[in-house]
């Protein structure tokens, strides 16, 4: 693609080899980055999505914590209301998940906000360097706040290449950015490399989200669900996962 930083990317060659090195050095002091994923119950592939940044992270040696908060998702135990650490399942050394659906709004306070959850989460698994939010667009604003001059926060936004997941990801983009004024996002754009939609999706998004809401979409990628989880993603989608974490919540632990 000619302009990939606002078109759906395929795949590409290897990563620069100093981008993962780069990465690590951003987690030298024990830096936590909260990341927002917009669910998307319409899409269909929230899991698919949250595998492949796993994968991303973990090939940049990073741990990652999948809290997962979305409609689709588990509710946590009950032992979560007095230690949120029992409710994170560890799946391997560099991967857990969370079972989080309901839990955000436990944490909200009398603003409505729901950063306080935040803490219990770093407080839960501090050997964590990422942490994926995978919660409705609502949610995650009530996680991690309106917009601030000292962080520029940029949710991924996820769709298929029906006009459901569309209609969805509009939605979300409308939610960010009026109740956080949250005015950018990345994309990713589920479907098999074969799809003679992805691109018309990924345009039709960025061309309504601009002209209607003034919110630029930074880069789309098109992520093939039938791909392993296990397998290395290209270079464009590792593009977008530090980009993602450079755009990411810091928490340095011992706040």
């Amino acid at each position: 693609m000619t302009r990939p930083e606002r078109h759906v990317a395929g795949r590409a060659g290897t990563p620069p080899a100093d981008q993962a090195h780069g990465l690590r050095q951003m987690f030298a002091s024990r830096v936590i980055r909260f990341i927002p994923v917009v669910a998307s119950p319409e899409a269909r592939c929230g899991g698919v999505v949250l595998e492949r940044l796993c994968t991303a992270y973990e090939s940049f040696g990073l741990r990652t914590l999948v809290v997962d908060a979305s409609a689709q998702a588990r509710a946590p135990g009950e032992l979560v209301a007095f230690d949120v650490a029992e409710g994170i399942e560890v799946l391997s050394s560099h991967v857990s998940y969370m079972p989080a659906r309901g839990l955000p709004l436990r944490f909200a306070d009398a603003r409505g906000s729901c950063a306080a959850l935040l803490d219990a989460l770093a407080d839960a698994s501090p050997q964590s360097d990422v942490v994926l939010l995978h919660a409705s667009a609502s949610e995650l604003v009530r996680l991690l706040g309106p917009a601030r001059p000292d962080v520029a926060v940029r949710p991924l936004v996820y769709t298929s290449d029906l006009a459901e997941g569309l209609t969805q990801a509009y939605a979300a983009t409308k939610v960010f950015s009026q109740r956080g004024g949250w005015m950018s996002y990345d994309l990713l754009v589920v479907a098999p490399t074969h799809s003679t939609q992805s691109q018309a999706v990924a345009d039709r998004l960025e061309r309504c989200a601009d002209d209607f809401l003034g919110v630029a979409q930074r880069l789309a990628v098109q992520l093939d669900p039938l791909q392993a989880a296990q397998t290395t993603p290209d270079a464009r989608f590792l593009s977008l996962a530090a980009g993602l974490l450079r755009a990411g919540m810091p928490y340095t632990l011992g706040e």
